[in-house]
């Protein structure tokens, strides 16, 4: 007998949210200072309930100034990057579309170039970066505003055309950084990194984050009537107009949140919506979180693999490519739709 889609997408997601909770517990034994994790979940526990120290203040300190704030911005970027690139391939009907479709991640790129050629620290460097991925959507809407022809389709060309324009400052940037110092620092930004994460990136991302989150967790149902032609959805009661919009602004916030803390992460956003698309189905009231939940598992294990497979750190941008780019390949060269 057939289980129903919705009791189907139900048990995958809570089995995708304890995989989630058994990692992340996990991720906190891994690395060069050893512990256990009961004595992870006790240290994490004592900062809610009052509990007998049986652990030393360095491995407090490992535990909480070095190794959370990292898990969770894995988490943290990895959910929101797959939840802005379900949105997107959603509203647009494109299973190419990715998060950053419209040049969020361009004017990251280039505001955070752009700090570091100016000698800011790391906080001006997240700060700059968020402020000009926003800039970036802000142009492509007065772009897309004074173009004819279908608003979807003009919001996708403004975008490609303005994320050139920045890239192309980001590449002129680069040209003229000093090559001992400021150039390798770029370009380590570029290729995607959770080292080094502090707790005020985490307070940082949480809001745009949370901000881009909830609007389209709670539109998940309506979100579906995207797909329809637009006199169907209008017929239902929809302003597709007004909720394309706010879906579209929503995925941005949660993309340029994502890539100020944690530079160009590629792949995630792409690849990680069809193989929820796959366990889940196509509808947005479930496919919307179990992309949220397999985004975070999946970045989690990647940086795992990361931080720990060499003496030298490996940019987290690298892995999620060379996981990507074949999987995405074996997933069009089968015989079903990837929408």
């Amino acid at each position: 007998m057939k289980m129903p889609d919705s009791r189907r997408a139900a048990l995958s997601m809570a089995m995708l949210g304890a995989l989630l909770a058994v990692l992340f517990v996990f991720s906190f034994v891994l690395g060069r200072y050893d512990m256990s994790p009961l004595e992870v979940i006790r240290i994490l526990l004592s900062r809610l309930i009052p509990m007998q120290e049986t652990w030393s203040r360095s491995m407090e300190a490992v535990i909480m100034n070095v190794r959370l704030p990292r898990i969770a911005l894995a988490c943290m970027v990895g959910a929101c990057l797959s939840l802005a690139g379900a949105a997107y391939q959603s509203v647009f009907q494109n299973p190419m579309a990715a998060p950053d479709i419209l040049g969020a991640s361009s004017g990251a790129c280039f505001g955070a170039a752009l700090a570091i050629l100016l000698g800011l620290a790391r906080g001006g460097v997240t700060v700059f970066a968020f402020a000009a991925s926003m800039l970036t959507i802000a142009l492509v809407y007065l772009v897309s505003a004074r173009t004819k022809g279908a608003r979807s389709v003009s919001i996708l060309l403004s975008g490609v055309m303005i994320s050139s324009l920045f890239s192309a400052g980001a590449s002129y940037i680069k040209l003229v950084a000093d090559p001992s110092d400021q150039l390798p620092e770029i370009t380590y930004w570029m290729m995607g990194s959770l080292s080094g994460a502090r707790l005020g990136d985490v307070t940082f991302a949480l809001i745009p984050m949370a901000l881009g989150a909830l609007p389209l967790l709670l539109l998940r149902w309506r979100i579906n009537l995207l797909t329809l032609s637009e006199e169907e959805a209008t017929a239902l009661g929809a302003n597709t107009g007004r909720l394309r919009l706010i879906v579209v602004l929503s995925a941005t916030l949660l993309t340029a949140g994502s890539v100020s803390v944690s530079g160009m992460i590629g792949w995630v956003g792409l690849v990680i919506p069809h193989l929820s698309r796959r366990l889940v189905g196509n509808n947005c009231r479930h496919l919307l979180p179990a992309s949220m939940l397999m985004g975070a598992v999946f970045l989690l294990l990647v940086d795992n693999v990361s931080r720990n497979l060499l003496a030298t750190e490996i940019p987290i941008g690298i892995l999620t490519a060379l996981i990507g780019a074949p999987f995405f390949i074996y997933l069009m060269t089968r015989k079903e739709s990837l929408l």
